[in-house]
């Protein structure tokens, strides 16, 4: 990388986002790459967890090998370092046979390497072989980029993904076979006007452009606020020191003596030690991964609930009150209708979601709890539509806690893993290299 990329940063920008999409200035310098959502598969949770690079929860992009271009989408992954895409050679592996393949012959800016590489995540793995070509990621061209053809991708991980491969933007330190990653080479190559590259996550449910990532810089239509720098501790991922938890404004001590957090784009949620990360899933509500609390039911009578808690009504009747529940005297039981699907699968649905009148007990017991921290009533519609995630349609809808459990021993952990639940709802995340 030479010596301009010594010293190494990772930005925060800790302010409030700015969700609509602005244009700027073509001349501005800056290479936007648009982003797509990728909605959480209800079968499929476990890739969401931690070290799988499966569903990455939010989104992928577009990119082209070659001069004849063929066109991939790509996970943009902080926790890894190597591109790679699957072989035209793949003839083993059925996932292959569901995705785009990068043929060689098309190109004739390709170049033989030949030189194995395997590459194993959290629940899946690659193996293959290096070759070289330019790769396009928006208007930029990478020359000669060094990327992996994927000969095989055994087990069911990649057969179901919504992308063909991953291109890693983590530090060369963690690259297979030692590959110069895709965006080293673009400031080598002078592609960009400074050697950062930040992301913009859309977190709105309702729109369809998930985001962008930027290279060269910070788009200002997507924050405001000041800056906040911490020092990678280790280069490889992105990692940075993290001071103590709060939970419900109070300290929890587990990070007294130091944990370190890693900044990961291809991972879904936020991971962490299981002690904290109970006590925050209990804070919500949640009584696991899997959460019986749905966001649905936030989205259609969070304000209904809001305003009844407000007027002073008393909380054991409220979900009865709004229609989910009715009320025996001592508590609300459930009634045969079905809540939070559309008008549709309402009129349609004879039975009962069994966890709707649970649900919503929880959610008020919940929205009563941060009333009494003073929490306005923005900040807590806003803090459950951000961690807590719906996956699937319908009747068929489920909603997963954003929070899950890793347990990381010293001396790499304790280990926070801060993915996609953190980058899009807390901040606009930038990666910085000064």
């Amino acid at each position: 990388m030479g010596k301009n990329l010594n010293d190494v940063m990772l930005c925060l920008f800790v302010s409030t986002l700015l969700l609509s999409a602005v244009s700027c200035a073509p001349n501005d310098g800056l290479r936007r790459i648009g982003l797509k959502k990728i909605k959480l598969d209800p079968k499929n949770r476990l890739a969401a967890r931690i070290g799988s690079k499966d569903v990455g929860s939010f989104r992928a992009s577009i990119k082209t090998i070659g001069t004849s271009p063929q066109k991939f989408t790509v996970i943009f992954d902080t926790g890894s370092s190597n591109l790679w895409v699957p072989s035209s050679k793949c003839t083993f592996s059925v996932a292959c046979y569901f995705h785009a393949k990068y043929k060689s012959s098309l190109s004739n800016t390709y170049r033989k390497n030949g030189t194995a590489a395997a590459i194993q995540y959290g629940t899946g793995a690659i193996s293959g072989f290096f070759s070289y070509d330019n790769v396009r990621v928006g208007d930029i061209v990478v020359k000669n980029q060094e990327f992996i053809e994927a000969t095989r991708e055994p087990g069911v991980t990649f057969l179901v993904a919504k992308f063909d491969g991953i291109l890693g933007l983590g530090f060369q330190e963690i690259s297979v076979g030692n590959a110069v990653p895709v965006w080293y080479n673009m400031v080598e190559q002078g592609l960009i006007k400074e050697p950062v590259f930040s992301f913009w996550l859309n977190r709105k449910p309702d729109e369809e452009e998930g985001g962008e990532i930027v290279f060269g810089g910070v788009d200002p239509a997507h924050y405001k606020g000041k800056h906040t720098y911490v020092p990678v501790t280790r280069k490889g991922y992105w990692q940075f020191d993290m001071g103590d938890v709060f939970v419900g404004g109070k300290p929890t001590g587990y990070c007294a003596d130091g944990c370190s957090a890693i900044a990961d784009s291809g991972t879904s949620l936020l991971a962490g030690p299981t002690t904290v990360i109970t006590m925050i899933n209990h804070a919500i509500g949640a009584s696991g991964v899997v959460s019986k609390e749905c966001k649905a039911i936030v989205a259609e009578y969070g304000q209904t609930i809001m305003d009844l808690l407000l007027a002073e009504a008393e909380p054991k009747k409220i979900c009865s009150q709004i229609g989910l529940c009715t009320f025996d005297g001592t508590r609300g039981v459930n009634v045969g209708i079905e809540s939070v699907v559309d008008e549709n699968e309402r009129k349609s649905s004879g039975g009962l979601h069994g966890a709707t009148c649970s649900a919503c007990e929880m959610a008020v017991v919940w929205m009563q709890n941060q009333l009494s921290q003073n929490q306005t009533r923005d900040q807590i519609l806003t803090y459950i539509n951000h961690y807590i995630l719906k996956v699937g349609e319908g009747a068929a809808a489920q909603c997963i806690s954003g929070f899950t459990a890793i347990d990381i021993p010293p001396p790499r952990g304790p280990l926070w893993i801060l993915g996609d639940v953190f980058m899009g709802a807390i901040t606009q995340s930038l990666i910085l290299v000064n």
